[in-house]
């Protein structure tokens, strides 16, 4: 019986502690989210800056919390980045930014996106400090774009959805820091 019970602590002691909510910048990033069907838990958040402004804090959810960025863009699972707008930003700039960081890691396919690309762009309305936008890519569907509490539209395609979340964890990142952040698994 103690065998067991000092095998049972072992392995426990094994596993990784489990995740807890992050606070970042003063969003507070629950530990765990449902998208797709799934419950996805919380990978890691940071912040976002540009030229020293705080722009918006990021959590990024997966099915299968891994600090490997190759495994999870291979895996196809259902992800979600969620940005919390630290400051507003129009719609223009926004969807203009985030295609620029993911045609930066588009590599060939670029040519295959560039349609899906311009669609996405259109999806983002003018974001306020202290809104929600959401990415959810959700196989066999695609990436569903929120915000304002709704559904914005959906662009189809694994193909997208890596390159779109190659932005913060591929390999041209829009900031190394933020990278290592939504890798350190809680």
């Amino acid at each position: 019986m103690r065998t067991l019970a000092v095998a049972a602590l072992v392995a426990s002691s094994l596993l990784p502690p489990p995740v807890q909510a992050k606070e970042v910048a003063g969003v507070n990033f629950p530990s765990t989210v449902e998208a797709g069907g799934k419950t996805l838990t919380l990978n890691g958040a940071g912040i976002r800056t540009r030229f020293f402004f705080k722009v918006y804090a990021i959590g990024l959810y997966l099915e299968q919390p891994s600090s490997d960025p190759r495994a999870i863009l291979a895996a196809d699972q259902v992800r979600r980045s969620e940005l919390h707008m630290l400051r507003s930003v129009s719609a223009s700039e926004m969807g203009n930014a985030i295609a620029d960081a993911l045609n930066a890691n588009a590599g060939s396919a670029a040519g295959a996106l560039k349609d899906r690309v311009e669609r996405f762009k259109g999806m983002f309305p003018k974001a306020e400090a202290g809104e929600v936008i959401t990415l959810t890519y959700i196989p066999g569907t695609g990436t569903v774009v929120g915000a304002q509490g709704r559904d914005m539209g959906t662009v189809p395609g694994k193909d997208f959805a890596d390159a779109l979340f190659s932005a913060w964890i591929g390999d041209h990142p829009v900031d190394d820091s933020l990278k290592q952040a939504l890798l350190a698994r809680g």
